[in-house]
């Protein structure tokens, strides 16, 4: 692996860092500025909304340029925006900051996607893709318990201070290992943004962007309510919180590092008996959840499982995106931007019903269902259309 792919993992774990940390530094910047908690709440949303977006439409206009300044572009940007969100004492300020950060981040990491899958031989997409996931799950095991520790050492301000500064390796490492010269775009020998659309129209592209989002939407649904399901039913004190969440964090390091061995040489084996045992992880998970041995395992297997399985279904999009190859990675991203949305808001919606703090279990579970259905219906598919006449791979539905 060329020796830039860590450094870019890196930028991709300060940006993960910068995503999740504000869960443990909401009542301070609350505090600190003068406005409610709700209202610093909508921090996240503005990080979440700028994510979805920003993959796509930043990929799209990142074409006409190189890939090294597209990342020193986006990266840049990143940073800046910590530094003044670090240094303002305007509510408005901060907001704006969170959903340009988003943008830059989500820019970063669809182009960052494709510069590491061209920097490696074909068959080692896998392998690329996991080194850059690894940053967001190394976010979750050490970036957030670190951001809330300097948030309660030095304040809020502190950890972003922190992530402009984990940035600059980074952006060192991508001036002095990227090449200058210009990707293809489409003003070169590319397909441009028109062909790089029409080639995620493909039905193998749509069911492998579909099951992203089901699978990420099943992951972040059960992740989001972790804390008040390990203290109100498995009956673990508070304080335990932040290493139960360390402990899912762990599992998913664990789960890509799997994934970018085997993403290469048996995915199809992965996504099968990784889908099978992830529903049945949170099923088990929601009947034993008052069991507290029972449940630290399954919170460990199942944050290994959905990593794994997730960053499987990431390269694949990005082994079939042969016609995207820029596009490909930003819509990757968008797709599990938006289950990382859409889940936590289905196990909220579960939770105002009144079914208990075992219900974004069940509702994660009800989306891996999904996923498998509609991976089955999409095999059948397949088979349908090679009796009629042999497809071709691209077209194909996986």
């Amino acid at each position: 692996m060329p020796f830039v792919l860590p450094l870019l993992g890196l930028a991709v774990f300060a940006q993960g860092t910068s995503e999740f940390m504000l869960s443990g530094l909401l009542p301070d910047i609350a505090r600190d500025l003068h406005i409610s908690v709700p209202a610093a709440g909508s921090l996240t949303s503005a990080f979440a909304v700028g994510m979805v977006i920003g993959a796509p439409l930043l990929a799209m206009l990142s074409m006409r340029w190189s890939r090294r300044r597209a990342l020193l572009a986006f990266l840049v940007a990143f940073l800046l925006v910590h530094v003044l969100g670090a240094v303002t004492t305007h509510y408005g300020v901060l907001l704006a900051t969170r959903f340009v950060a988003a943008l830059a981040n989500a820019g970063f990491l669809a182009v960052a996607l494709a510069t590491a899958t061209a920097m490696v031989p074909p068959d080692a997409k896998g392998r690329a893709t996991s080194v850059l996931l690894g940053g967001t799950t190394m976010a979750c095991v050490a970036g957030v318990p670190a951001g809330a520790l300097l948030g309660e050492l030095w304040g809020w301000r502190s950890a972003f201070w922190a992530v402009a500064l984990l940035s600059l390796p980074a952006l060192l490492a991508i001036l002095w290992s990227v090449p200058a010269d210009r990707a293809p775009r489409f003003s070169d020998a590319g397909p441009g943004t028109r062909g790089e659309l029409r080639a995620l129209r493909r039905p193998r592209l749509v069911v492998l962007l579909l099951l992203g989002a089901l699978v990420n939407g099943a992951t972040f649904c059960a992740f989001t309510y972790l804390a008040p399901l390990v203290t109100e039913v498995t009956g673990i004190g508070a304080g335990w919180v932040p290493a139960v969440l360390a402990l899912f964090g762990l599992g998913s390091f664990v789960g890509v590092g799997l994934g970018g061995r085997l993403a290469d040489t048996r995915p199809v084996p992965l996504l099968v008996a990784g889908g099978a045992a992830l529903l049945l992880g949170w099923t088990v998970l929601a009947l034993t959840a008052g069991n507290p041995v029972a449940a630290l395992v399954l919170v460990f297997v199942q944050g290994a499982l959905s990593f794994a399985v997730g960053s499987t279904l990431v390269s694949q999009v990005l082994y079939a995106a042969t016609g995207a190859p820029t596009l490909g990675g930003g819509f990757a991203t968008a797709a599990l931007n938006v289950g990382a949305a859409i889940g936590p808001w289905c196990g909220g919606a579960a939770l105002t019903a009144g079914l208990g703090f075992r219900a974004p279990l069940w509702v994660s579970a009800l989306l891996t269902a999904l996923a498998l259905v509609l991976a089955g219906v999409a095999r059948g598919a397949r088979r349908r259309t090679v009796r009629r006449g042999v497809p071709s791979a691209q077209d194909a539905p996986a």
